[in-house]
């Protein structure tokens, strides 16, 4: 039986698709105002193990995901520039050169993670039509209104907002981040449709005026354009579930007239160091960042289906390491089955596939699926193990079928400064006091000079970059 954590009723709930043949499907995908860091990739990572669960069942996917090119504001509500407006000042390049130059990159990063694409990839810029229709038919029914300075959702209208982060309202007055708007029929009141100042660049004709659409309206008109008034599952991190998604469903369930979405389902937060990650706080790291400081992108996506997708998941290059040298040894081990004539009994394969089954079917416990794959690893050398192995591999996307021998550790041959050895025993100092911020300084210093460390079972090893 296949089950996922429904947020909207906070349950573990039984999957049964609204077609036996196709799950609909909608993921909220990138703003493309800048690079998409790894706390963000985490969000991809999980609508990809989500997909390939799905595929594993049987089912075909009519997925969709958005790229936001306009009306992201600073805030999640209705206060501050757009994104792509304040990167365009920035960068002195047009909206549009930003948006295709970050989709881009956003793309390459999904590849070098294997985070398969969505069958449709709708741009909210090529939707501005439809968000007008949209917007008009919401004001029709009563539940829009214009004020001057925007179209605003009437929430006093929809009985049920607030069901899906289960605030009350007064919590979401008392801690929204937006200026109180006199000509708002109420605090919480969210924008539809907004007005452009006339130095704004992205604008369009529309019933009320030159303006661009709000960034929630963008989900629901595209999520209904594709997939109809009602589909399967929306995605997402937790940091949607307040505000954006919570508009969503006001909006959608408001010009539909019935529940819209049956299955909410959303990521938990990747941290660093512990805290918070945000380019805000300047710390948080791209897949480049990684490559260039000698890890490998699958090391990354090993790291993240080592933790519950509901779990929170704190990145350190302490950890990093771990997964990098676990994944090496993972593909070791799948060199030495590829390269065995040895059978395995069939009954016990189907053991193994059962057991990876019944863990992934569970809510997505990858974790407990990636113990069962090593479990089986650790048998007697045989090809079906390998077999079994790639079987398992479309669920976890970790490129089993590309296996390779551990290389002879071969540090000790290569001459090593005596900074770098200095800086590395300095550095073995400050991770047995746990002073990780010292460690990590240091391992960006051993690294500035051309080496970087690996800690293994036995100890550190330096090795050149």
């Amino acid at each position: 039986m296949l089950k996922f954590y429904n947020t909207l009723s906070r349950k573990k709930e039984e999957f049964v698709p609204i077609s036996e043949k196709v799950v609909t499907m909608y993921s909220c995908g990138p703003t493309v105002y800048n690079y998409a860091h790894i706390g963000n990739l985490r969000a991809y990572m999980f609508m990809d193990t989500l997909r390939r669960v799905l595929k594993y069942n049987g089912y075909k996917i009519k997925g969709v995901m958005n790229i936001t090119d306009v009306g992201h504001l600073l805030s999640d509500g209705d206060e501050g520039e757009d994104k792509m407006e304040q990167a365009s000042r920035q960068l002195k390049k047009s909206p549009e050169e930003i948006a295709e130059f970050y989709t881009e990159a956003f793309m390459k990063d999904l590849a070098r993670l294997n985070i398969g694409k969505p069958e449709i990839i709708a741009k909210a810029t090529d939707h501005i039509d439809d968000m007008i229709a949209y917007v008009e038919d919401l004001c029709d029914k009563g539940y829009g209104y214009f004020t001057g300075d925007a179209v605003y959702f009437d929430i006093g209208k929809f009985d049920d907002y607030g069901k899906l982060s289960r605030l009350k309202l007064e919590d979401q007055i008392a801690g929204a981040r937006v200026e109180v708007n006199a000509k708002k029929r109420h605090p919480a009141d969210f924008a539809l449709w907004k007005i452009a100042e006339p130095n704004h660049i992205m604008k369009w004709d529309s019933p009320w005026g030159l303006g661009y659409p709000g960034w929630h309206i963008e989900c629901s008109t595209m999520s209904r354009k594709y997939l109809g008034k009602v589909f399967d599952i929306h995605t997402g991190g937790i940091d949607h579930i307040p505000v954006h998604h919570e508009n969503e469903i006001a909006q959608s369930e408001a010009k539909e007239g019935c529940k819209t979405v049956d299955y909410w389902m959303h990521c938990e937060f990747m941290c660093v160091d512990g805290g918070k990650m945000s380019k805000s706080l300047g710390n948080t790291y791209t897949v480049e960042n990684l490559i260039e400081r000698g890890y490998r992108p699958l090391a990354l996506r090993y790291l993240a289906l080592n933790a519950h997708y509901r779990k929170k998941l704190n990145f350190t290059f302490e950890g990093l390491d771990a997964a990098q040298v676990s994944y090496l040894r993972l593909l070791d081990l799948c060199f030495k089955h590829k390269n065995s004539k040895e059978p395995t009994a069939p009954e016990t394969i189907e053991k193994y596939k059962k057991e990876f089954t019944d863990a992934v079917n569970d809510d997505l416990n990858v974790p407990l699926a990636l113990g069962v794959l090593w479990t089986m690893l650790k048998e007697k050398p045989s090809r079906d193990i390998y077999s079994a192995a790639l079987d398992f591999d479309k669920v976890l996307g970790l490129s089993l079928d590309k296996p390779e021998p551990l290389k002879e550790e071969k540090s000790e041959l290569i001459e090593i400064p005596e900074e770098v050895a200095a800086l590395a025993k300095e550095r073995q100092l400050a991770r047995a006091a746990k002073d990780w911020a010292k460690s990590d300084e240091l391992r960006d210093k051993i690294a500035a000079l051309g080496f970087k460390v690996v800690d293994t079972k036995e100890g550190a090893k330096i090795e050149k970059i």
